[in-house]
């Protein structure tokens, strides 16, 4: 059976394994195989997966989860994750359009786990911080649009440590498995956050498959 962890922030019981939506199958056009996703996501489901991660940058990610998660009645079952492309944000109104425009595509009207996407440095963070991002996430968490905020890293570790104390995160999303116990935030940032309490959700723990490769 799978495996449940409980969120010590806010209670929710996820699954120890989350389904990654970057890499949906795709068809020899290049575009995502709705039917060939739908199949993976109701298997994973069926074996106790209910936490999604998807991004507004994964190519018509948001669209196919959003779809399979209607058509097949699973909204109040599963958690939905996506993140903000803050690369893209140029001023504070970005940040509701581009958070309108995932809950379209989702089809949902909240979204339980948002990240500020592929964080890399500290001063990422800073720009966003000048354009009122805080008090963006504090409006919509009142307001219920968003459950949980978090940032996905993939910077130094001693950026992850400014990361981890710049704000009251929610969680965090580090990559992590045993190739990279000491690359981007690595072991150190994964104790780091475990020292305040942060939860830690960790992508590429089997480095997009080539760590289960024969």
């Amino acid at each position: 059976p799978m495996q449940i962890r409980s969120d010590p922030r806010s209670g929710a019981r996820l699954s120890a394994l989350g389904y990654g939506c970057m890499r949906f199958p795709l068809t020899a056009l290049g575009r995502i195989d709705a039917d060939k996703a739908e199949a993976l996501g109701l298997d994973s489901v069926g074996k106790g997966v209910n936490y999604f991660d998807t991004a507004y940058l994964y190519r018509g990610s948001e669209e196919v989860l959003g779809a399979i998660i209607e058509k097949n009645g699973l909204r109040g079952s599963v958690h939905i994750a996506t993140k903000l492309p803050h690369g893209s944000c140029t001023s504070f109104e970005d940040f509701d359009r581009f958070l309108g425009m995932q809950l379209d595509r989702l089809r949902t009207d909240r979204i339980d786990y948002y990240l500020v996407h592929n964080i890399m440095s500290f001063e990422q963070w800073v720009r966003l911080v000048d354009l009122g991002i805080e008090r963006w996430i504090s409006e919509k968490k009142r307001s219920g649009a968003i459950g949980r905020i978090g940032f996905s890293f993939h910077g130094s570790q001693d950026d992850f440590m400014r990361m981890r104390d710049a704000y009251e995160w929610d969680f965090c999303q580090i990559q992590y498995n045993y190739l990279n116990e000491n690359y981007q935030a690595g072991r150190a940032g994964l104790e780091a956050a475990a020292g305040r309490g942060l939860p830690v959700i960790v992508m590429e723990p089997l480095l997009g498959g080539k760590l289960a490769s024969g």
